[in-house]
């Protein structure tokens, strides 16, 4: 493995559970973008957004996902929102392979329905929140290399599919 692998996707998709998982049977590292966040920072990304508000935690994500992105052989799961950024889907492009997870938003609402920790969906209608978070950065996921849809594929199919497709980019 040269190339990065990178995860892409909304909140609740499965991209850290997947990452380590990619990890582990292509035995290397694994980065958490939102957990080395928290690690750097001292706090909770929940916490980050109440004090210091979206811009100081996006600026951080931005550093600390680009820093990541320097270094090879890495299974990298990003912030569901970290697509978005330019500079970031730039990085990405130019040195990893990236998999956008994508679900059905009826399974993400499920996911979500009970999550207190998600900053951007602390709202009255999750149903909503999640809408329109979706429509926003979809055109942005969709930039990603590959799409893997996960509404009928458990955890060891997604690996499967996305370990595929890493290693024909390769051949």
């Amino acid at each position: 493995m040269e190339k990065n692998l990178v995860l892409t996707g909304m909140m609740g998709v499965g991209k850290s559970t997947v990452g380590k998982k990619l990890a582990k049977k292509l035995k290397v590292n694994f980065v958490d973008i939102d957990q080395t966040i928290e690690i750097k920072e001292k706090s909770t990304i929940k916490i980050i957004f109440e004090t210091k508000g979206e811009n100081y935690f996006r600026e951080i994500e931005k550093n600390i996902t680009l820093e990541m992105l320097k270094k090879n052989n890495l299974v990298i799961a990003l912030g569901g929102g970290s697509f978005v950024n330019e500079s970031i889907r730039k990085e990405v492009k130019n040195t990893s392979i990236s998999f956008w997870l994508n679900l059905n938003k009826d399974s993400l609402l499920k996911r979500l329905k009970n999550v207190k920790k998600r900053p951007l969906l602390n709202k009255e209608n999750l149903e909503e929140s999640i809408n329109k978070i979706c429509s926003d950065r979809k055109k942005f996921y969709n930039q990603a290399n590959y799409k893997i849809k996960c509404d009928l594929l458990n955890i060891d199919q997604i690996v499967t599919k996305i370990i595929k497709l890493y290693e024909n980019t390769r051949t």
